[in-house]
């Protein structure tokens, strides 16, 4: 017998409910830090086959170049991809296509709530909120978050996790 939550659930969806999205503008950020790293790799990749001539070595640059396509174009379901959900007792966090990670961290375990925003995604109005906990692999980052929804949701997790710690 199945409950009406597991009902609902795809196989993509391990945790049921409504998920949280990131802004649909951290597309072009992330595409953006994907070309400024396939100009550069690519770039460097070219500098043995200039140096010595070796016709093969031009092999490297593009694969370099060809590798960076093909992350750039999962990129927009990457993004899609990444959600996050505040329940009662922890925040959930999902990412991945084809490896999906799904963590959940209790209010009352985090340490610091951090908010990060870089100069591509100033430029867009985002920020990346980034929780601590004593545990080195529950580090979860949200990316993409509309500046003062990351405010909002930070101050909201400093509250919640001083209500449950409180109980420590």
């Amino acid at each position: 017998m199945t409950t009406p939550e597991a009902e609902t659930a795809g196989p993509i969806d391990p945790v049921p409910g409504d998920w949280q999205r990131v802004s649909p503008k951290y597309v072009v950020v992330d595409l953006l830090g994907i070309l400024v790293s396939a100009i550069i790799f690519t770039v460097g990749a070219s500098i043995p086959a200039i140096v010595s001539g070796v016709a093969w070595l031009v092999a490297l640059p593009i694969f370099m170049f060809v590798l960076h396509a093909v992350i750039a174009a999962f990129t927009p379901r990457r993004v899609r991809a990444l959600g996050y959900r505040l329940r009662v007792d922890d925040l959930v966090f999902r990412k991945g296509i084809m490896f999906l990670r799904v963590v959940a961290v209790p209010y009352g375990r985090m340490q610091l709530v951090d908010i990060n925003r870089g100069p591509i995604a100033r430029a867009f109005g985002l920020s990346e909120l980034k929780l601590v906990t004593a545990a080195a692999s529950s580090h979860v980052t949200i990316p993409g978050l509309p500046e003062a929804d990351a405010e909002i949701l930070r101050d909201r997790l400093v509250e919640l996790a001083e209500s449950r710690r409180a109980g420590l």
